[in-house]
């Protein structure tokens, strides 16, 4: 019989899950065994300390509900998140523009709007233009183009309006030459919800909480990597300490005055081209979508 004890304990772990038939599961949980073991003896965890993180995860659990993921929002502001997508952009088997964090405010079906039109009810304040093209630079038509944002106060509709209600979010499609432009509201950073577990947390950890003003985009187009990610405004006061870390500074843009080759020169515009690699065998890139992909209730963070 095997002598147990906090170093003979992690083998005989993994020698029980060692006829585990799925291989990559097989992989992963003795990867996690491993790395959960040597956590534990390195920080020396006592008994109060393991049920208070029992605790934790328990909340964690109990707060989520079928339209709030918290241990998406966790697994954001642990960074887990921002790494997830940094191994997804590896994995491409060419370049393309970063990824970032879909959010939690992320619906399908968002009303399909002309070029050129605005995509909030309020009056315009920016424009936004580029195009979509290849890793070779080629321009990529009819490309679909769905963005979301928050207002000039840095509220989502999903917080806002009725949840049939959309606003500050459309689906554009790219010209014959890969081009876009549409007109929009310079959107306003906000704080992560910190009514929960994680927000406890986050207090606790002394940090601020909040998210710079960003765009979201999701571009796709048959034969190419479904692209998702979002443009940060260089002037917001949390540009550096993004809570969750979706912030890469290919993604950091800011609007430019007079711009003369803006569609519409009279407002503050953004000239944005992103790339698309080529399609390949990986799965999806929505980290933080689920579980619900919003479509017709509203979220509750």
């Amino acid at each position: 019989m095997l002598a147990i004890d906090e170093n003979t304990i992690t083998d005989a772990a993994l020698a029980q899950m060692s006829e585990t038939p799925n291989p990559r599961l097989k992989q992963i949980m003795a990867i996690l065994v491993k790395h959960l073991h040597a956590f534990a003896r390195e920080a020396d965890l006592t008994p109060e300390e393991w049920l208070d993180g029992i605790k934790f995860l328990t909340a964690v659990g109990q707060t989520c509900t079928p339209y709030r993921q918290e241990f998406i929002l966790l697994s954001d502001t642990l960074g887990l998140s921002s790494l997830i997508n940094a191994l997804h952009d590896r994995r491409a088997v060419e370049h393309g523009t970063k990824t970032s964090l879909v959010g939690p405010f992320y619906r399908q079906d968002s009303p399909h709007k002309e070029l050129g039109e605005c995509i909030a009810e309020s009056n315009a304040g920016i424009c936004i233009y580029g195009r979509v093209l290849n890793s070779a630079g080629q321009p990529i038509p009819g490309a679909s183009i769905q963005i979301w944002q928050t207002d000039d106060e840095g509220v989502y509709d999903l917080q806002r309006h009725d949840p049939s209600h959309m606003d500050l979010r459309a689906t554009f499609t790219a010209d014959a030459n890969g081009d876009y432009h549409l007109r929009t509201v310079r959107p306003l950073g906000y704080m992560i919800p910190l009514d929960g577990p994680v927000g406890d947390m986050i207090r606790a950890q002394r940090r601020h909480g909040y998210r710079p003003a960003h765009i979201h985009f999701m571009i796709g187009a048959p034969g190419y990597r479904e692209l998702v990610t979002a443009l940060y405004l260089r002037k917001d006061d949390h540009i550096n300490s993004d809570t969750v870390f979706g912030v890469t500074d290919s993604l950091v843009t800011e609007t430019v005055a007079n711009d003369p080759g803006s569609p519409f020169r009279e407002l503050p515009s953004i000239r944005f081209d992103f790339t698309l690699a080529a399609a390949d065998a990986i799965g999806t890139g929505r980290v933080g979508a689920d579980p619900s992909q919003i479509t017709k209730r509203t979220a509750s963070h």
